[in-house]
């Protein structure tokens, strides 16, 4: 698992659409559902008549874990849901999770850091269990 300053990232060596399945069932034992699915590839299609590669963006959401956050900082929901992308690359199907750590940094609300921690540490088992 490889992170950057703002996501985690995973490679994996699946289908698209079985590395969907998997990414779903990953997040739905961590405690996350499925609150929105972007299917980027389907939009530009029909809006821009673009031919696009697979790219999937699920909009991911721990309900107890949003409560906590939302209780601390109601600024918060700005940055939620968690977001996910699932996309097509030469090498095989890359998965990409938000960092909650990074993305809380920018309301420079101090009480959020350990709901931002849990999410995180939630979100590293799902690409762990890829």
């Amino acid at each position: 698992m490889r992170t950057n300053t703002l996501n985690l990232k995973k490679k994996i060596d699946s289908t698209f659409e079985e590395t969907i399945i998997r990414v779903q069932s990953a997040l739905k034992e961590q405690g996350f559902g499925i609150l929105t699915e972007i299917d980027v590839k389907e939009t530009l299609k029909n809006k821009l008549d673009v031919d696009y590669p697979n790219y999937r963006i699920l909009g991911a959401c721990n309900p107890h874990l949003a409560k906590k956050a939302l209780d601390t900082d109601k600024e918060v929901g700005t940055l939620l849901p968690c977001n996910v992308i699932v996309y097509d690359t030469s090498d095989g199907i890359q998965v990409s999770i938000q960092s909650p750590v990074e993305m809380m940094k920018a309301l420079k609300n101090e009480r959020l850091n350990d709901v931002a921690q849990e999410a995180e540490s939630r979100l590293r088992k799902v690409l762990e269990s890829l």
